[in-house]
Protein backbone atom coordinates (compact mmCIF):
# COMPACT_ATOMS: atom_id res chain seq x y z
CA UNK A 1 0.00 0.00 0.00
CA UNK A 2 1.75 3.21 -1.13
CA UNK A 3 1.58 6.32 0.62
CA UNK A 4 2.63 9.62 -0.37
CA UNK A 5 3.00 12.80 0.99
CA UNK A 6 3.64 16.17 -0.75
CA UNK A 7 4.59 18.93 1.12
CA UNK A 8 4.64 22.57 -0.39
CA UNK A 9 4.74 25.79 0.54
CA UNK A 10 2.10 26.78 -2.06
CA UNK A 11 -0.89 28.29 -0.86
CA UNK A 12 -4.06 26.03 -0.77
CA UNK A 13 -5.72 28.04 -3.28
CA UNK A 14 -2.85 27.84 -5.84
CA UNK A 15 -2.97 24.15 -6.25
CA UNK A 16 -4.94 22.75 -8.62
CA UNK A 17 -8.36 21.85 -7.90
CA UNK A 18 -8.01 17.51 -7.72
CA UNK A 19 -4.55 17.27 -7.17
CA UNK A 20 -5.11 14.46 -4.91
CA UNK A 21 -6.85 12.43 -6.78
CA UNK A 22 -4.82 12.69 -10.08
CA UNK A 23 -1.79 12.21 -7.57
CA UNK A 24 -3.28 9.30 -7.05
CA UNK A 25 -3.77 7.84 -9.95
CA UNK A 26 -0.02 9.06 -11.20
CA UNK A 27 1.13 6.97 -8.26
CA UNK A 28 -0.69 3.96 -8.88
CA UNK A 29 0.31 4.41 -12.95
CA UNK A 30 4.29 4.99 -11.77
CA UNK A 31 4.60 2.37 -9.11
CA UNK A 32 2.63 -0.32 -10.84
CA UNK A 33 -0.07 -0.73 -7.96
CA UNK A 34 -3.94 -0.47 -7.55
CA UNK A 35 -5.11 2.76 -7.38
CA UNK A 36 -7.53 1.94 -4.37
CA UNK A 37 -4.38 0.78 -2.41
CA UNK A 38 -2.91 4.58 -3.06
CA UNK A 39 -2.87 7.09 -0.08
CA UNK A 40 -2.31 10.22 -0.41
CA UNK A 41 -1.44 13.65 1.79
CA UNK A 42 -1.49 16.64 0.10
CA UNK A 43 -0.09 20.11 2.89
CA UNK A 44 -0.08 23.07 1.20
CA UNK A 45 0.94 26.35 2.78
CA UNK A 46 3.94 25.27 4.98
CA UNK A 47 7.04 27.16 6.14
CA UNK A 48 9.70 25.85 3.42
CA UNK A 49 13.20 26.85 2.14
CA UNK A 50 14.59 25.25 -0.92
CA UNK A 51 18.33 26.03 -1.01
CA UNK A 52 17.72 28.76 1.16
CA UNK A 53 14.70 30.58 -0.90
CA UNK A 54 11.51 30.57 0.51
CA UNK A 55 10.05 30.94 -3.01
CA UNK A 56 7.39 28.33 -4.46
CA UNK A 57 8.92 24.52 -3.60
CA UNK A 58 7.52 20.89 -2.78
CA UNK A 59 8.82 17.66 -1.63
CA UNK A 60 7.49 14.40 -2.28
CA UNK A 61 7.86 11.51 0.30
CA UNK A 62 6.49 8.01 -1.41
CA UNK A 63 6.79 4.84 0.77
CA UNK A 64 5.43 1.59 -0.70
CA UNK A 65 6.34 -2.23 0.34
CA UNK A 66 7.78 -4.35 -2.65
CA UNK A 67 8.40 -1.58 -4.86
CA UNK A 68 11.75 -0.42 -4.72
CA UNK A 69 14.33 -2.79 -6.75
CA UNK A 70 17.25 -1.93 -8.20
CA UNK A 71 18.93 1.92 -8.63
CA UNK A 72 17.74 2.43 -12.15
CA UNK A 73 13.68 1.10 -10.91
CA UNK A 74 13.99 4.41 -8.13
CA UNK A 75 15.21 6.66 -10.75
CA UNK A 76 12.14 5.62 -13.38
CA UNK A 77 9.86 6.18 -10.40
CA UNK A 78 11.13 9.48 -9.08
CA UNK A 79 11.29 10.88 -12.55
CA UNK A 80 7.45 9.81 -13.14
CA UNK A 81 6.46 11.59 -10.19
CA UNK A 82 9.13 14.84 -10.95
CA UNK A 83 7.38 14.86 -14.71
CA UNK A 84 3.84 15.19 -12.83
CA UNK A 85 4.60 17.58 -10.36
CA UNK A 86 6.34 19.95 -12.64
CA UNK A 87 3.74 20.28 -14.90
CA UNK A 88 0.72 20.14 -12.03
CA UNK A 89 2.62 22.66 -9.88
CA UNK A 90 4.49 24.16 -12.17
CA UNK A 91 7.26 25.11 -10.72
CA UNK A 92 10.35 27.16 -12.02
CA UNK A 93 13.49 24.82 -13.20
CA UNK A 94 15.52 26.55 -10.26
CA UNK A 95 12.38 25.31 -7.70
CA UNK A 96 12.38 21.71 -8.32
CA UNK A 97 14.66 19.05 -7.28
CA UNK A 98 16.97 17.24 -9.27
CA UNK A 99 14.71 14.07 -10.51
CA UNK A 100 16.34 11.52 -8.45
CA UNK A 101 15.68 13.64 -5.29
CA UNK A 102 12.45 14.79 -6.21
CA UNK A 103 10.84 11.76 -4.77
CA UNK A 104 12.70 8.80 -3.05
CA UNK A 105 10.78 5.87 -3.02
CA UNK A 106 11.51 4.37 0.04
CA UNK A 107 10.38 0.56 0.96
CA UNK A 108 8.33 0.15 4.33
Amino acid sequence: MPFVELDTNLPAGRLPAGLEKRLCAATAAILRKPEDRVNVTVRPGLSMSLNGSMEPCAQLLVSSIGVVGTAEENRGHSAGFFEFLTKELALGQDRRVPGEAWGRVTEC
